[in-house]
This record gives C-alpha cells, sequence and structure tokens, in this order.
C-alpha cells in the first residue's frame, strides 16, 4: 500500500493585542508576530498517544503505510480539539473523520489522472467556501475533508484499496475522538452527541437548502454584501485551475499545489498575501530542517517515528502562535511521515517547497486579478457617471 498524509491547517493567530504595522509590514504579520501565550504543548501531550499507536502497530505488522495513514487521520482529528461547534471540541472531533473518509474513498476512486478530479475539486471547494459564513467548526471540517480528497488523489486504486484506505483514516480518526473523550472525561458528552446525531443531520440539510436559496436570490438580485459566493467561486476555479496543473505535472505529490492555494487564499488580500508568505517562508524552513535531520542522523523506522511524534506535538502547540514556525512543524512532521515508507526525505521536502511556492503564487495572483477586475470596472462605473447627462 503506498503511503499518504493528512495535512491541516488552522486559522492563522490573530494579533489583538500588538498593533498591526502599516504599509507592507502588514503582510508579514503571520510569519513574525508571535504570541507565545497560545501555546498549548503541556495540554496537547495526551493528543500524540493515539498517533504513536498507529505508527507502531503499522511497524510492528510490517506494513509502516498502513499505519500512517490511519496516524494521519488521528493527527486531524486531533486539532479538532481546537475547533468548536455549539461551544462542543468533541462535534468536530465527531464529523471529521466521517467526511475525511467519503473524501478520502472518492479521491482514491477518481484519481490524478482522472479529469473528473478538476470538476469535483472545485465543486468541494465551492462548498467549503459557503461554509466559511458558519460557525468555524464547520468550514474547518470542510476544509480537511477538501485536503483529503487531494491528498488521496495522488494514490489511485482499486474500489477496494479506496475503502482500505478509507476505513484506516476512520480508525485513527475515532481512535483519537476516543482517547480523548476518555482522557478528558467527556465520554457521557460524546454518548449525547451521538444519540442527537440524527438532529445534526437535520440541521445540516436545512442549512444547505437555506444556503442554496440565499446564493439562487443573491444571484438574481446580484446582491454580494455579506454573501460568500464571490469567495466560493474564486476558490472554485483556484482549486480546478491549479488541480490541473498537478494533474499535468506527472508526479503524485503535485497535490500540494492545490491543497496550499485552498489554505491561502482568503476573502482579503491583506489575508491572503499573509497566508501565502506566511506559509511559504514556513515549508521553505521545515524543508531545510528535516533534510538536515535525514542528511546527518541515522534513522531507523522507530527514530522517523519519535520525530513524526516531536514534530506533530510541536504543530499541535504552535498553531495558535504564529503561522510560519506552525508551516515549519507541520512540514517536518510530513517529511518524516512519509519516510516511514522509504520515500526519500529529501526528495519530499524539495517537492513540496516547490508546490507550495506555486499553490501560494497562483492564489495570491487569482486575489490581486479579481481586485484588478473591480477596479477597473469601478472605474468604467465612475466615468459612465460622470458623462450621464
Amino acid at each position: 500500500m503506498k503511503q499518504s498524509i493528512l495535512s491541516t491547517d488552522m486559522p492563522p493567530p490573530t494579533p489583538s493585542t500588538l498593533s498591526v504595522p502599516s504599509h507592507g509590514g502588514k503582510y508579514f504579520t503571520d510569519s513574525y508576530i508571535f504570541q507565545w501565550q497560545n501555546q498549548t504543548f503541556r495540554e496537547d501531550l495526551f493528543l500524540l498517544l493515539p498517533i504513536a499507536f498507529c505508527l507502531g502497530t503499522g511497524i510492528w505488522l510490517g506494513h509502516p503505510a498502513a499505519g500512517m495513514i490511519a496516524a494521519g487521520g488521528a493527527v486531524t482529528v486531533g486539532f479538532g480539539r481546537k475547533q468548536s461547534i455549539d461551544e462542543s471540541p468533541l462535534l468536530p472531533m465527531l464529523f471529521v473523520p466521517f467526511g475525511m473518509a467519503l473524501a478520502a474513498f472518492l479521491g482514491v476512486f477518481i484519481g490524478y489522472t482522472n479529469f473528473l478530479l478538476v470538476g469535483m475539486a472545485a465543486l468541494l471547494g465551492f462548498g467549503y467556501g459557503m461554509l466559511t459564513t458558519r460557525e468555524a467548526g464547520y468550514s474547518w471540517v470542510g476544509q480537511q475533508c477538501v485536503i483529503t480528497f487531494l491528498v488521496a488523489s495522488a494514490f489511485p486504486a482499486s474500489l477496494k484499496a479506496a475503502g482500505d484506505r478509507a476505513l484506516l483514516i476512520l480508525a485513527g480518526g475515532i481512535l483519537q475522538l476516543l482517547s480523548c473523550a476518555i482522557l478528558l472525561h467527556l465520554f457521557h458528552q460524546l454518548r449525547e452527541h451521538l444519540v442527537s446525531l440524527a438532529r445534526y443531520v437535520r440541521e445540516e440539510e436545512a442549512a444547505l437548502r437555506a444556503a442554496v436559496l440565499e446564493t439562487t436570490q443573491s444571484v438574481r438580485q446580484r446582491r454580494f454584501l455579506n454573501s460568500a459566493l464571490p469567495y466560493s467561486l474564486r476558490l472554485a476555479f483556484t482549486l480546478g485551475l491549479t488541480t490541473e496543473i498537478y494533474r499535468r505535472l506527472h508526479f503524485a505529490s503535485g497535490y500540494w499545489i492545490p491543497m496550499t492555494a485552498l489554505l491561502v487564499l482568503k476573502p482579503g488580500i491583506t489575508d491572503t498575501a499573509n497566508r501565502a508568505i506566511a506559509r511559504m517562508v514556513g515549508t521553505l524552513a521545515g524543508a531545510i530542517l528535516a533534510s538536515y535531520f535525514i542528511a546527518h542522523i541515522s534513522l531507523s523506522p522507530i527514530t522517523l517515528a519519535g520525530l513524526t511524534l516531536l514534530f506533530a506535538w510541536l504543530a499541535y502547540g504552535t498553531v495558535n502562535v504564529n503561522y510560519a514556525l506552525f508551516t515549519v512543524c507541520i512540514t517536518g512532521y510530513i517529511v518524516f511521515l512519509l519516510s516511514l515508507a522509504n520515500t526519500p526525505g529529501p526528495l519530499i521536502a524539495r517537492r513540496r517547497a516547490t508546490c507550495t511556492v506555486i499553490g501560494g503564487f497562483i492564489a495570491l495572483a487569482v486575489r490581486l486579478v479579481v481586485i484588478s477586475y473591480r477596479r477597473t470596472q469601478r472605474e468604467k462605473s465612475g466615468t459612465a457617471t460622470a458623462f450621464t447627462p
């Protein structure tokens, strides 16, 4: 079985207590503003237990790739603890493993060699964009599902292999969920959520119908203020474009191009530039750091698993400290995890860095093109108004 990795992404820390620099400096705040008061290293230690179990079981059974896939599900669900839906951190952790499992199945079944992947990626990107108007936990779940779909597409295989990958991701995610519920003494709350699951499904159906109706009305009335539609359309176009570029590169890890575009493209130009710069800088630094480790340390499977756990823990702890630093840690985690399946670490690091830069620049370019188009339209409208009798 080939290896897979589930990346994750969280909202950047908001510099609430620090003044945002004027002029060009505002585009670098996600790179140089550190909020160490938000670190959670001690609180996140227990999140490593399910990850260690998945990796250790895979190595022990002689199937490290299967252990990595399950560990990827556990890592992502662990980040769900930092989200909330209806003031509960368990609900994102409950929803996301099932969504990721379905997304992984579709991604493997379609595969990056199929042009259908482009349309599906655009559709999923549009859906994620529409979720951004809802509680943050819902949009985070949607984001992880899109990422999982893109990653899984790098490993096209049969229906059986697609089902196996989906089940491994689900198993790792459920293991993390149960571990958190038990260790945090929230098992009673989890049981209540499971009982109410049908109600949440009905609420989601109603919310979906309302979103479709709102979108239809916005299009008819050409009223897009406070609507997620423009952002959703930009996401759909950008994901479609970057997914096609990924397909034409003809190497599996090209999925980092659309994945980066998804993560850095935000509704505002400042947020997009901030995120793009921080992610590119962090990825390059993380790739160099991981390559140095691999070049100068004798790495057995146990050592690689240990480094994977270390960088996963660092990513958990720094996600709300600084986005560039978080990206350094998540890059190290990915490189060491994939190295467990004898994939050359330096090659992983170079490809991730290259694809991240491409995806970041494309997302930024799309945002700038939209701004330029709007400015031109406003100028034309102003000129027309000026000459109106």
